[in-house]
């Protein structure tokens, strides 16, 4: 693997750390801060985002870039719960059939700026730019690997 290669590779991983951690920080800040009870759906939503924080982090220091296919997974997975949980709040057919989410709806909007971005459609986001940046690790990888 060249220098140049190295170093787009190590840049991805650096961008998706700080990703996970942004997500990580404004969650707490939400709940721990502004004192928004976090739904059943946000919960998972965190399991699937907190340890990449920690992942993501032990791995850019050591340049182990496998870990964009751990990522990868846990992204896809807390995404797609991201997704069910933005379609609850904002698509009237999801409304009508949602599931109980615990004391706190899923389909409440602490926050809805410009009409759109809520808690889940921010961590969704997050999820798809991880997402991303872990494909593009994995390709960059086995290009290095073949070349």
């Amino acid at each position: 693997m060249n220098n140049n290669n190295a170093k787009t590779l190590e840049n991805a991983l650096i961008g998706a750390w700080g990703i996970s951690l942004i997500a990580t920080l404004g969650s707490l800040y939400f709940s721990e801060i502004l004192k928004f009870i976090p739904c059943d759906l946000c919960w998972f939503q965190r399991i699937f985002m907190y340890p990449q924080v920690i992942l993501l982090g032990l791995a850019t220091i050591r340049k182990e870039y496998g870990i964009a296919r751990y990522s990868l997974a846990l992204s896809v997975i807390g995404g797609s719960i991201s997704l069910y949980h933005y379609l609850l709040q904002k698509v009237p057919f999801f409304q009508s059939h949602a599931i109980s989410c615990g004391r706190i709806p899923c389909t409440g909007q602490y926050i809805n700026w410009l009409g759109f971005i809520t808690i889940p459609f921010l961590a969704l986001v997050a999820f798809f730019l991880i997402s991303v940046l872990s494909i593009f690790i994995i390709r960059k990888e086995k290009e290095g690997k073949q070349s």
